[in-house]
Order: structure tokens, then C-alpha cells, then sequence
């Protein structure tokens, strides 16, 4: 578990109150504590998990909180009058049934950011539908682009859950803060996977816009379609990718290949050669293992980076050189990110064990021994 006391990073002082989700919102919470938040999780009375392999918890206190018990609002309003952001990902109308909607809250906190994470938004015709990653990024046109063209892939739920989803509540939250701090003014940020993912978009509206991207899925550029923006299999049965989009690039992947004067592979950029051109590049991977390509091409311009599993990430010479990992209690995991010149971040601890900082919590956070055996007393908190 964290302590506020010794955390480093450029968000060292905020407070950020969490009631604990699922996925997106508790991804956001970590990025907060990652760069220096002080983050307190509101749990359930009950609830399990803590300890280092519950990635997506780490760096926070926990504090139980019986929600249904009599003064458990007025409880967690008085948290939130220290609090600078709060983070919540339930379906719409959760919070407000819970009597912690943000009319109320920002009554109780006027300069209070309230933080909103949902799938499908908090309106529209599906806002109160369940989804996952998935279906969120199948409404927005992502997932059309993913795969094959014989039918779309479920990826990893990066795209929606914490691309479109946790990094865009993150940002709204601190631009949100940025404003409160200057007017004083706090307000409610909406965030919805089905909008960041849509932003995330923008590059391939702009590439539809300029006639680059209105073939099927898996025959335009960054699709799979043009054979020098692809991943292929090597003798050993592992894969390498290429990107070389720039026509010096290419010159010198054909060049250390020993395709440059190969007649399938001269005109880069039209489409109708790309057939034969992937039937070259297919039978040239194929002939040497992975390792092999990773000493000719690693390194050089030719756009290359060998397809690595997690394990084999960790281990990379320049995953390592950048520390792009670290471990907590024995469990390996990403470091935090970005980097910063005067204010580092870094992981603050493991994840707490649900309840196990009740009450040195709320003492940091302006509560004096009284108020905390009361809450204990009336079963609110434990």
C-alpha cells in the first residue's frame, strides 16, 4: 500500500478518492498514484484481493465503507471536502442512487473534480445497456480495422478499456483540476469509452478523408493490407514486424534483404503489386529465425522490431535499458510512464488488502481518533 507521506511525482498532493470498479476507472486511479497522487479506494465491507499480482490496485489505501449503513454519505462527503478528484466507473445512476450523485458532492465540495468513467456514456439510447471493450469499440469503426479480411479480431481491450477509456478520464480529470485550481470551480467529467475511442480515431478519418482508407479491412495501409506494414513468420516459427512507410526506409530494408533489384518489389506504393510483393517478403522471412533477423535489421532504419511475448519484453536489452518494468513483491509489472526531468513518478506499493487502512487513512485526511471510533462504532467504516 502506498504512503502519501513518501510519495514522489509531479501529482504529489492530490487527493483522489476512488470507488472501486472494474477495469477502466481503477487503471485511472493507478496512473494517478504512478505520477505522485495521494489515492484512497472506497471498498465494500468484505471485499477481497489486495497484494502485489492485483496490478491495477496498486499504489492506493483502502478504506471499507458499508455504503447501506445509516451516515455512510455524510461519512463520504466529509472525505470528499479534502478530496480533489473523485473517480467513479459505475453504469448511470449508480452514484446517485448511493445519494453520492455530483449535485450532491459538489455541494458538499464546490472545487471538487468528478470523474466519470462508463462504457456507452452517461446518455444516449444505450447508457444503460452492459458492454464490454469489445462491443464499445465495434460502435466506434475500430474493430471494423482489426483482423483479417475475413472478419474482424477481438484485441486487447488496450484500445477501448484504457486507451479510449482510462487515459481519456485521466486527462480529463488534471485538465478539470487545472481550472478548479485557477476559478475554483469543480465540475463533472463524462467520460465515455465509445467518445475517447472515436478521438483515438482521428488518424484514419483523416487518412479516409485524403482517399487512403476506403478499401475493405485488412487491404488498406495500416490495416495488414500493404505487405511492408505487416507482421511475417520466421523459420523458427516466431514473427517479425516491419513498417518501413517511408520510401528511403523501404530502400534500405529491400537493400539488407537483398531484394533491391528484385522486379516484384520496386513500385512501393501500388496496390496492385502488393500480391507479389507479400509472396517475396512470406519466403524471405521464412528463411531465417527470428534472432537472425534481430542481428541484421535491430537497430537500423528499416522500420523493424522483432513480436515479442511479455516475458521476452521484459528481458529486451532496450526494455531494460529504459526500465520500462519493475517489480513489486516478487511480481514483475509495467514501471510507471511518462517519464519526467524533476518530478519522477513510480509505483508507490502494492495493492492494499480491501479495509486495511481505515483508519490511518481517514487520520491523514483530516479525521481525528473520535470521529474514526465512531465510524467503526456505527459499522460505517471497517
Amino acid at each position: 500500500m502506498s504512503n502519501p507521506t513518501k510519495a514522489q511525482g509531479p501529482l504529489h498532493g492530490v487527493k483522489v478518492v476512488e470507488f472501486v470498479g472494474l477495469g477502466p476507472a481503477p487503471f485511472c486511479a493507478m496512473l494517478l498514484s504512478d505520477l505522485g497522487a495521494d489515492v484512497i479506494r472506497i471498498d465494500r465491507p468484505g471485499a477481497l484481493g489486495g497484494g502485489a499480482a492485483e496490478v491495477l490496485a496498486r499504489g492506493r489505501r483502502s478504506i471499507g465503507v458499508n455504503l447501506k449503513v445509516d451516515g455512510s454519505v455524510e461519512a463520504c462527503l466529509k472525505i470528499l471536502k479534502s478530496a480533489d478528484i473523485l473517480l467513479e466507473g459505475y453504469r448511470p445512476g449508480v452514484m446517485e442512487r448511493l445519494g453520492l450523485g455530483p449535485d450532491i458532492c459538489l455541494q458538499a465540495n464546490p472545487r471538487l473534480i468528478y470523474g466519470r468513467m462508463t462504457g456507452w456514456g452517461q446518455h444516449g439510447p444505450l447508457a444503460h445497456a452492459a458492454g464490454h471493450d469489445l462491443n464499445f469499440i465495434a460502435l466506434t469503426g475500430a474493430l471494423d480495422g482489426i483482423g483479417p479480411k475475413e472478419r474482424p479480431v477481438p484485441p486487447l481491450n488496450v484500445v477501448g478499456d484504457f486507451g479510449g477509456g482510462s487515459l481519456y478520464l485521466a486527462v480529463g480529470v488534471l485538465a478539470a483540476l487545472s481550472h478548479a485550481r485557477a476559478t475554483g470551480e469543480g465540475q463533472v467529467v463524462d467520460t465515455a469509452i465509445v467518445d475517447g475511442t472515436t478521438h483515438l480515431m482521428a488518424a484514419v478519418h483523416q487518412l479516409a478523408a485524403m482517399g487512403m482508407w476506403n478499401q475493405p479491412r485488412g487491404q488498406n495501409l495500416l490495416d495488414g493490407g500493404a505487405p511492408f506494414y505487416d507482421c511475417y513468420e520466421c523459420a523458427d516459427g516466431k514473427f517479425i514486424s516491419i513498417a518501413p512507410l517511408e520510401v528511403e526506409f523501404y530502400a534500405l530494408l529491400l537493400e539488407k534483404l537483398g531484394l533491391d533489384a528484385h522486379p516484384a518489389m520496386q513500385a512501393q506504393y501500388d496496390a496492385s503489386t502488393w500480391p507479389a510483393m507479400r509472396d517475396v517478403f512470406v519466403g524471405t522471412f521464412k528463411s531465417k529465425t527470428q534472432a537472425e533477423w534481430c542481428q541484421l535489421l535491430e537497430g537500423t532504419d528499416v522500420c523493424f522490431a522483432p513480436v515479442l511475448n511479455t516475458d521476452e519484453a521484459a528481458n529486451h536489452p532496450h526494455m531494460q535499458a529504459r526500465q520500462a518494468f519493475t517489480t513489486v513483491d516478487g511480481v514483475r509489472q509495467s514501471a510507471a510512464a511518462p517519464r519526467f526531468s524533476r518530478t519522477p513518478g513510480k509505483v508507490q506499493g502494492a495493492a492494499p488488502t480491501p479495509g486495511a487502512d481505515s483508519g490511518t487513512a481517514l487520520q491523514s485526511w483530516g479525521f481525528d481518533d473520535r470521529d474514526v471510533e465512531a465510524l467503526k462504532a456505527a459499522g460505517i467504516i471497517v
